[in-house]
């Protein structure tokens, strides 16, 4: 039973992490995103408003959200009870502005 469940955290654009947390081979990508969503850290730049919003990225490819987790895990062999480590992008979606121009917001500030 213990082989089907799997830790993992989750690396944010500046380094830091959320988790990690214990998921079963059966829980979804999109399921994960949630997990991020709702546990992002306060006070950071860029926060993600949903989990559409957020690109998780395993061994160099990003994850689709109908995956499991066991149908995205590389053979964890060499982890031997270690947390996979996950990539979190957020990506803000696009707001369409009445000019037909799209816009996106990262909240990105500049002053002088």
């Amino acid at each position: 039973m213990s082989s089907d469940l799997v830790d993992i955290k989750f690396r944010l654009y500046d380094g830091s992490d959320v988790g990690p947390f214990r998921y079963s081979s059966t829980s979804t990508v999109d399921m994960l995103k949630e997990r991020v969503v709702s546990d992002w850290p306060k006070g950071k730049t860029i926060i993600p408003k949903a989990a559409n919003e957020v690109k998780l990225i395993s061994s160099g490819k990003i994850l689709e959200n109908d995956k499991t987790v066991g149908q995205c895990r590389i053979p964890f062999g060499e982890l031997a009870g270690g947390v996979l480590v996950m990539h979190v992008v957020v990506q803000p979606s696009l707001a369409k502005t009445k000019t037909g121009m799209f816009h996106v917001d990262l909240g990105l500030f500049c002053s002088i």
